[in-house]
């Protein structure tokens, strides 16, 4: 049998295989090497009961995993999954590495991560070029679930809503200033929290209010990430990866529209394209 795992900063999601076809599917939370110690991640990991079950049958694991970003966490988190599946062999590479091989297989192209947090790479059909992104929910993530979370709690602190979204935020959070700022700033997971208002965007997504919070985000991703990518690396195929791009196809397929940009695929999870891929 054969695993694929792909984890984002939020959640992990995990396919098994047996002759070629998927047989277990599940998620659980996110084993980030960076934020989460071994113990936590066994600890999640013995929660899941279809992953007790065929822990000694797995013979190997892709595992791709936000914050595994250099060879140090990839080896150690590679070595805590042995703990758990003892019959594995285990190989472990970041996130983006997995968004690419999920959206490109073995061709070239450019690829832009948008779920909880965003990305964007060159991938030559083996690896993803080395970038200078990838700098988290403080200094990076434009375009991002909890970029789009800040921008949304910024708006509320401002008293910049409409009344009607005022009224409907308040409802749905029961949120005020000093809950807010804990959360933050004394809370640990604040990319999480951040994270958790994208529900309020899906739910508005028609209201003009919302659209434009998402044209502006999105079109500051573009001016970010992929318009300096597609400079260096001209006339290559363009693929978007993760629920955010799917869920907003619209608003990204009109700030593409603007800028001339042509987007090849969309592609929602990437752990289903991995498991086909590995499967094989």
């Amino acid at each position: 049998m054969t695993a694929a795992v792909y984890s984002g900063s939020k959640n992990a999601f995990w396919r098994i295989s047996k002759d070629n076809n998927t047989v277990i599917n599940c998620t659980t939370a996110s084993i980030n090497p960076f934020f989460n110690s071994e113990n936590e991640i066994l600890n999640l990991l013995t929660k899941e009961i279809k992953l007790i079950n065929h822990a000694e049958q797995l013979k190997k694991i892709y595992v791709f995993s936000a914050g595994a970003s250099s060879t140090t966490l990839q080896n150690a988190l590679a070595k805590t999954l042995k703990v758990f599946f003892k019959n594995s062999k285990i190989k472990v590479n970041n996130d983006l590495f997995g968004a690419a091989l999920a959206a490109c297989q073995n061709q070239k192209g450019i690829v832009c991560v948008l779920g909880s947090g965003s990305n964007c790479t060159y991938f030559d059909g083996k690896k993803p070029k080395q970038n200078n992104y990838g700098l988290g929910y403080i200094l990076g993530d434009e375009g991002s679930a909890n970029y789009l979370g800040k921008i949304l709690l910024k708006n509320y602190l401002e008293q910049k809503l409409p009344k009607d979204l005022l009224q409907s935020f308040e409802n749905n959070y029961q949120v005020d200033r000093a809950l807010i700022l804990e959360h933050l700033y004394k809370k640990p997971n604040a990319q999480n929290y951040l994270s958790s208002f994208l529900d309020f965007y899906t739910a508005n997504k028609a209201h003009t209010f919302i659209t434009q919070q998402l044209n502006l985000a999105f079109e500051k991703y573009f001016k970010t990430y992929l318009i300096p990518t597609l400079t260096t690396y001209p006339n290559e195929n363009i693929h978007f990866v993760g629920t955010l791009a799917a869920t907003f196809e619209k608003n990204i397929r009109t700030i593409a529209k603007k800028y001339a940009i042509n987007i090849t695929s969309i592609t929602e999870e990437p752990i289903n394209n991995l498991i086909k891929y590995y499967s094989k």
